[in-house]
């Protein structure tokens, strides 16, 4: 069964990105289908027809998210009424657990098949929600190595397809071309600034990464870049930033990731593209006082960055909420870049990370696979009705 029309849903940046490599895999297969649904820019590249922008989406803390509500609910309306106006033999949904289970349920209802890349966190928190998972996903497609079984002793069809950032994470330039383009002197350790992918997150971020960049500036001679996201925006940043020996690019994320010789990174995907680059890291992450008093009383993992997840034990550096400051940030900061040994051991382990995280193979096309079987399901499904 080869579908003719996909509904395919991404809701921030890194749902994008996986969504957009998955959408030009099936293209391939499926030459004929059409592709439409939530899209990001990357998405729009592959020919992902936008019913609604995955930008109006992206929002994170538990009450950050209260005031976007109601243009959230406006989004999931103009979804569900493009598919009833044009009804998709399947549906592709990336991440927000928040937005697309509400959605995977309506679509469920109506009997469209529902393949969910990403899976939600529940392994960490709210676990509530496979009753949920159960009912309304008929394929869940994993990026983290342990996810696989918790979901299938759950009673969910899961398949780990390897995380998509494997295939993707590679650096177009030699460090020297890099420097060259950019001028920075071969001579200093380069730090790359990633204060996160959404605006809001940024913005949270900023004033102390500003702070902790003077400080080791003072100590150290270094270079300082910040590769701003597709979703942010250099202007963001250049507007904020003036003053600090900072420079800012737009794009060229792994580029200036792979060739730092240290990252200071807002837990999230930009730390797991670091552990495929094999650069060293101080991770990060600020939410409001009430989201983070709610988050830890339901998070329930030992640690809250990914790369120390998938490790199984610490490896890089966490400096959350009250302990991300200025002062924390340029210690951490400091003691990497002054170790050459404590950079070579994390670096080794940020190998060991890199290789749980590949299959050896395109994760696409074990994707691919997955949705052919359940289609394939779908299909006799329909034909026992028929009969």
């Amino acid at each position: 069964m080869k579908p003719r029309r996909v509904l395919i849903s991404a809701g921030e940046a890194s749902g994008d990105l996986y969504a957009a490599s998955l959408a030009a895999r099936l293209k391939r297969a499926w030459p004929e289908a059409d592709f439409y649904g939530c899209t990001g820019p990357r998405m729009r590249q592959e020919g992902v027809r936008t019913v609604v922008d995955a930008a109006s989406l992206a929002v994170v803390g538990l009450v950050e998210v209260v005031a976007h509500i109601p243009r959230i609910y406006g989004e999931y309306r103009n979804l569900i009424a493009a598919v009833r106006a044009e009804r998709p033999d399947l549906a592709i949904l990336t991440d927000s657990p928040d937005f697309h289970l509400r959605l995977a349920a309506r679509l469920k209802e109506m009997g469209i098949p529902v393949i969910y890349l990403v899976a939600p966190q529940v392994w960490a928190w709210r676990k509530g929600r496979l009753g949920t998972m159960r009912r309304v996903i008929d394929q869940l497609l994993c990026i983290f190595p342990f996810e696989e079984e918790f979901f299938r002793t759950n009673g969910i069809r899961a398949t780990y397809i390897g995380h998509p950032l494997s295939a993707l994470a590679r650096t177009s330039l030699s460090r020297t071309e890099f420097f060259k383009k950019h001028r920075l002197p071969a001579d200093r350790p380069l730090l790359v600034v990633l204060p996160g992918s959404r605006r809001g997150e940024a913005a949270r971020h900023l004033d102390t990464l500003l702070e902790a960049v003077n400080r080791l500036y003072q100590i150290q001679a270094a270079s300082f870049l910040l590769p701003a996201s597709v979703t942010t925006g250099a202007a963001f940043f250049r507007e904020r930033i003036s003053r600090a020996p900072i420079q800012v690019i737009e794009g060229e994320t792994w580029d200036a990731i792979g060739h730092a010789d240290l990252a200071l990174a807002a837990s999230g995907t930009v730390t797991i593209e670091a552990a495929l680059l094999g650069t060293p890291m101080v991770t990060f992450y600020q939410v409001s006082p009430v989201s983070w008093v709610l988050g830890r009383r339901l998070v329930k993992v030992p640690f809250l960055s990914m790369v120390n997840l998938v490790a199984g034990r610490k490896i890089v550096p966490e400096l959350m909420q009250r302990e991300f400051t200025a002062e924390r940030l340029t210690q951490e900061a400091s003691r990497i870049l002054g170790d050459q040994s404590a950079r070579e051991r994390m670096k080794a382990e940020l190998a060991e990370v890199a290789e749980r995280l590949s299959i050896g193979t395109d994760p696409m096309d074990r994707a691919l696979s997955a949705i052919e079987t359940v289609l394939e399901r779908f299909g006799k499904k329909e034909e026992a009705i028929h009969v």
